[in-house]
């Protein structure tokens, strides 16, 4: 499966963030006398907008209860920053490869963009992506606009490209444009959830994209 150009999710793809963004979650939750949904329902929106996890999570919370739980999301999440021991395995080899290999390499995010760039330069990651798009400066997967963008950076069509991540959200954003993805059983979502929307693999290491890469 050779393909020009590579997209990846971060968290639960790139970045094994789960703990760290329940926790963040919880935090925001007590702080505004909000129920504890748990670990698996706060685990389950990772992937998508903030905004658009947080109505998904509390649809009752108006405009300004979204806002002020975001706004305390982010006090507890910055708190700590991601660094390379917070890469999966694999991950900078991998991309070292495919880079080395002339494949462009791109990233499309639920996480803001100044989530984003600090994650970028705290993990050391930023030099290998051409282009990087987040959910408050377009649409919340599974909207294809990330990716209809990043096509046009490229000038490429949607078969020329591939979609990477752990999530449905990811997957079936590149099902809603037409593109092929690929899977990772590591991440946030069972395999069973990724199967449904027909990924043209799913992976159990991150390095193994070296290999599909070739065949």
């Amino acid at each position: 499966m050779k393909y020009p150009v590579y997209i990846f999710d971060w968290d639960g793809t790139l970045v094994d963030s789960e703990q760290h963004i329940v926790a963040s979650l919880e935090y925001a939750a007590n702080k505004l006398s909000l129920p504890d949904l748990g670990h698996d329902a706060y685990k389950n929106i990772i992937g998508l907008g903030m905004v658009e996890a947080l109505q998904s999570l509390y649809p009752s919370l108006s405009d300004k209860d979204v806002e002020n739980m975001r706004q305390s999301y982010a006090e507890f999440f910055f708190r700590r920053e991601m660094t390379q021991e917070n890469l999966f395995d694999g991950v900078i080899e991998t991309l070292e490869a495919l880079k080395a290999g002339g494949l462009s390499l791109a990233v499309a995010t639920g996480k803001s963009r100044n989530g984003l760039n600090l994650a970028l330069k705290a993990t050391g990651l930023g030099h290998y992506f051409d282009i990087e798009r987040c959910a408050d400066e377009t649409r919340s997967k599974p909207h294809p606009m990330m990716l209809e963008e990043i096509c046009s950076y490229y000038g490429v069509p949607a078969k020329e490209c591939v979609m990477v991540g752990d999530t449905e959200y990811d997957l079936k954003m590149a099902s809603n444009f037409g593109m092929d993805a690929i899977g990772v059983s590591y991440g946030v979502h069972e395999v069973s959830r990724l199967s449904v929307h027909e990924p043209k693999a799913i992976i159990d290491h991150f390095s193994e994209l070296i290999k599909l890469n070739v065949s």
